[in-house]
């Protein structure tokens, strides 16, 4: 078969992950690097995609594990099959999807890496003080600002850098986010946070936005409404703010402070519903695993509230001397009378 035959198929996938479904470039040139993989393991039996069957799909995850990929990275290349031909199936390009009953490899969830609060709060408070000395460049201020926004709001690292200046409402103490799929959401924002944005804007942004004018040529209307800006007065990239946090704590990165927004709530008692909405997960199932990471609080609780956790003086009963009621397994027959209401399971 003519391996040629895939191009102008994955060509077109391209444009309707990109026009249709909304999804970023880097996303979009993520699936197509899983499915030229998938190509380059077809061609070698002169196969093409149109083409592929069930034992191909399987020959191929075999293939990937045998060569040492993990199943994680195997399973997301068979997620971006489906979707592949999902999409091959409802444009009737095919009658039958090769995914079908394909079973995807187990992994283990890996916890997302969080830094604890104190860790945080260093960071942030170095942060501070290099913006509020008295010769504080303008990239300081910027820095800081960045800094308090990744843990504030718990934003992606595109999700920053796409950032307008429109998009901040600081009476309102918001920002709108446009995240994964072009999906919008509106991330509320603390004091602190919402301070180093507003001396950022007033006292940083122009001197940035001001060598981004003198440069040869004006820049674009994206350009010049981006909310970072670099030392050239361009839009800041997404390595320069990973190369950022690392200058920060070298063992942070910007999703780190992301997990780390979302870990401290759930361990202030946040429910999962709100950190849901706050990092704009599509799937509760995504943010239940900062539950795993809150462990300290969920043994607060459960000391609280469940009735036998502890065993609380107050709840001890002194019975007369005499028989004492009939225990089964060491235990009473019946809960004390005496027991305050608010102690019992309804309560929890």
């Amino acid at each position: 078969m003519d391996s040629t035959a895939n191009l102008p198929l994955l060509k077109d996938y391209q444009s309707y992950l990109r026009v249709e479904k909304g999804l970023r470039p880097l996303t979009c040139e993520a699936y197509l690097g899983d499915l030229r993989t998938f190509a380059e393991y077809l061609e070698t039996g002169h196969g093409v995609l149109m083409q592929a069957t069930q034992q191909d799909v399987a020959g191929f995850l075999e293939h990937l594990l045998h060569h040492g990929i993990d199943s994680r990275s195997a399973a997301r290349k068979l997620s971006c099959l489906r979707g592949f031909y999902k999409w091959l199936l409802l444009d009737r390009r095919i009658g039958h999807d090769p995914t079908v009953n394909i079973e995807s490899p187990k992994a283990w969830r890996v916890l997302p890496k969080s830094l604890a609060e104190p860790e945080i709060a260093e960071m942030l408070e170095r942060a501070a003080m290099a913006a509020n000395h008295p010769q504080a460049r303008a990239t300081a201020l910027r820095d800081r600002a960045i800094l308090e926004l990744l843990y504030a709001g718990g934003l992606r690292v595109s999700e920053v850098t796409s950032l307008n200046t429109s998009d901040l409402t600081l009476d309102a103490g918001r920002v709108q986010v446009r995240g994964k799929g072009d999906k919008e959401r509106i991330v509320p924002l603390g004091r602190a946070a919402l301070e180093a944005l507003e001396t950022y804007l007033t006292q940083g942004r122009p001197h940035l936005a001001r060598i981004s004018s003198a440069r040869k040529g004006q820049p674009s209307r994206g350009e010049s409404s981006r909310m970072f800006l670099s030392l050239r007065g361009m839009p800041l990239t997404r390595q320069w703010v990973w190369h950022l946090v690392k200058l920060a704590d070298s063992t942070a990165s910007p999703h780190t402070l992301r997990h780390s927004c979302a870990t401290h709530m759930v361990e202030h008692g946040a429910d999962l519903r709100s950190v849901q909405l706050l990092l704009g997960h599509a799937d509760i199932s995504t943010t239940q695993v900062y539950t795993h990471l809150a462990l300290g609080r969920l043994k607060a609780v459960h000391r609280q509230h469940h009735p036998r956790a502890t065993m609380r003086a107050a709840n001890v009963v002194e019975f007369p001397a005499g028989p004492r009621p009939t225990e089964v397994a060491g235990e009473p027959e019946s809960q004390p009378s005496s027991l305050p209401p608010d102690s019992g399971p309804e309560s929890a």
